[in-house]
């Protein structure tokens, strides 16, 4: 079984390629045209990184973050959140490396099988990056009105904290 892995991806890159001989695709101009598509899209995409991520930055760096979490912390306790991943739900929708970085410390301080860790683990699953992936492919797409992807989104993200929350207690019994 290990050596059927081990030839997954030769096998499938194999054929790729003889499908594309028996179709008579020029499959070096077929990989250069998408290398070049690649290219455009990386050109579409990096105006939007260089603007969020410094903005991500200043806000964890100013203390904002920290206000923003005393303001929603009340809230979260009423829906029995608790207040350690507050920080976390408000860095997530932001940046996957910042909200990891803060999950780890949660996890460390909390113990991975407490309550409060395996929430976090769980919020990490359970939501998205979302001004990052809205920044990221609508800055690929050409698309400049979000309209109502945005609330949309987290919206969704709000769910999947109270979810992970709720799925936490239900399955570890807390």
């Amino acid at each position: 079984m290990r050596f059927l892995g081990e030839l997954a991806v030769p096998l499938i890159l194999g054929g790729i390629f003889t499908y594309a001989i028996f179709k008579k695709t020029d499959v070096f101009s077929a990989m250069t045209k998408g290398a070049k598509d690649g290219l455009r899209v990386i050109w579409g995409i990096i105006p939007a990184l260089i603007t969020l991520l410094p903005c991500i930055y200043m806000l964890r760096e100013s203390g904002a973050l920290d206000v923003l979490c005393r303001m929603i912390s009340p809230l979260s306790s009423l829906l029995g959140i608790p207040s350690e991943t507050v920080p976390l739900m408000l860095m997530r929708p932001l940046s996957g490396s910042g909200a990891l970085a803060l999950a780890g410390d949660i996890i460390k301080t909390s113990g991975a099988d407490s309550f409060t860790g395996r929430c976090a683990a769980v919020m990490l699953g359970s939501t998205e990056t979302t001004f990052y992936v809205i920044a990221v492919y609508f800055g690929a797409a050409g698309i400049k009105n979000s309209r109502h992807a945005i609330p949309a989104a987290l919206i969704a993200d709000f769910t999947g904290f109270v979810a992970a929350v709720f799925f936490t207690r239900l399955f570890f019994g807390f």
